[in-house]
């Protein structure tokens, strides 16, 4: 048995053999001349495309800072099946030259203006042809313009032990150039940059020395970026010397105390004033309103959140509660607000005091500028103002029109 497997090896490896190997390398040979000339069609989405050679001041709707345009196009092409089989729309580019071309021009675009981005590809061996692609253009006035960003108010949550109080700067610009028509669509629109407070850390605002309970964490030069995929495909860096003053400020403090008990007067519309006015309807004493020196007050311990103690010093003894005297016909429950006595008053108190103090943390901020960002603090203090109870809940009072007066009372 074992003789009769070594005699047909024999036969099969040594007789022969000169024959046997030149079959296997013609074989061979045929196998890779068949494969090399077999043609196959293979089609390629989103290859970019590149505009060279534009005249001065001029440029391509559509077109980036990088020469490409932001539109990209499918192509199908055929021609040597193994090689198009390691290509990728990756690999390819588009490349097309409107030197002496008019404004408005439809680019043929066929094999001829195909690159290859990977250098161990040869396209002239690679593809015969291309199926027919055009591409309309039109050349337009290059453009540079200041384009308005604004700051809008962060997404996210403040780091845990602080409260986000603002922004500043609220608006800056970013100097932009592009297609005069999209330049101009650019500027009237203008662009919005948005922070999120969850990008900021508590271990980043700890180490940071902070200007009473108030910190400024000023935004690292990686977030002062924005897309503009009209312009460009990467964000562009806002140039606007402003921006190195782009600060987020937050409270060291959750909950402030309001020193004393505030005051409670009733607002009396004119149109009602036949059936509501002070004769008709008084505020009762009762329950959490009291009278102290002929002064009714909400006799309830109170906090502020979303404002400084400066803030807070400033306007303690100048705020009031203010109830809406309505028929119940019109509302069951009265609706009520802080009122702020004299606020322009009080604006210029607080921007006195904060520029009376130790020197900007900033530093860059020219004066009238430091004194515009510190009034729109105040406003926007003024704005987010709400009374909170020491279970750190929000004051929720629950106010009714009786016969001859108004009651007062405390939800739980």
């Amino acid at each position: 048995m074992a003789q009769g497997v070594i005699d047909w090896l024999h036969d099969c490896l040594v007789v022969h053999w000169p024959r046997k190997l030149l079959s296997l390398a013609l074989a061979i040979a045929v196998w890779i001349v068949l494969d090399h000339s077999m043609t196959a069609s293979k089609s390629f989405a989103n290859v970019p495309v590149r505009i060279v050679n534009l005249p001065q001041g001029k440029t391509i709707e559509g077109r980036q800072a990088n020469g490409l345009l932001q539109k990209k196009v499918n192509i199908t092409l055929v021609g040597n099946r193994t090689r198009l089989e390691e290509l990728s729309n990756k690999d390819l580019e588009v490349l097309l030259d409107a030197n002496n071309k008019p404004d408005s021009w439809t680019a043929r675009v066929d094999k001829e203006n195909l690159i290859c981005l990977n250098g161990e590809c040869d396209l002239k061996k690679t593809v015969s042809r291309m199926s027919p692609l055009e591409i309309p253009l039109r050349q337009s006035k290059l453009s540079t313009e200041k384009i308005p960003v604004l700051i809008t108010q962060p997404i996210g949550e403040a780091p845990k032990g602080y409260q986000f109080l603002d922004v500043w700067p609220y608006k800056l610009q970013l100097s932009v150039q592009g297609p005069e028509d999209e330049i101009k669509r650019l500027k009237a629109r203008g662009l919005k940059l948005t922070f999120n407070l969850n990008d900021v850390s508590r271990t980043e605002l700890d180490t940071l020395q902070a200007k009473g309970d108030e910190v400024s964490f000023f935004v690292p030069n990686s977030w002062k970026k924005i897309l503009v995929p009209q312009i460009s495909d990467t964000p562009i860096e806002i140039d606007d010397l402003m921006a190195k003053s782009l600060r987020l400020d937050f409270s060291r403090q959750d909950l402030l105390p309001i020193e004393g008990f505030l005051p409670v007067t009733v607002f009396f519309p004119q149109k009602f004033k036949e059936i509501l006015n002070p004769k008709t309807h008084a505020l009762k004493v009762g329950g959490p309103i009291v009278e102290k020196s002929g002064i009714l007050t909400l006799a309830t311990p109170l906090y502020a959140q979303g404002v400084s103690r400066l803030f807070l010093e400033t306007v303690k003894d100048m705020m009031q509660i203010v109830i809406i005297a309505n028929p119940k016909a019109e509302r069951d429950k009265l609706l009520w607000n802080v009122q702020f006595m004299y606020p322009h008053e009080l604006e210029n108190r607080y921007v006195a005091r904060v520029l009376a103090s130790a020197s900007d943390e900033a530093g860059s901020i020219q004066p009238q500028m430091r004194e515009d960002y510190l009034r729109n603090r105040f406003r926007s203090y003024m704005d987010k103002f709400r009374l909170y109870t020491s279970d750190k809940k929000k004051l929720s009072l629950q106010i009714e029109l009786d016969a001859h007066s108004i009651n007062v009372s405390t939800s739980s």
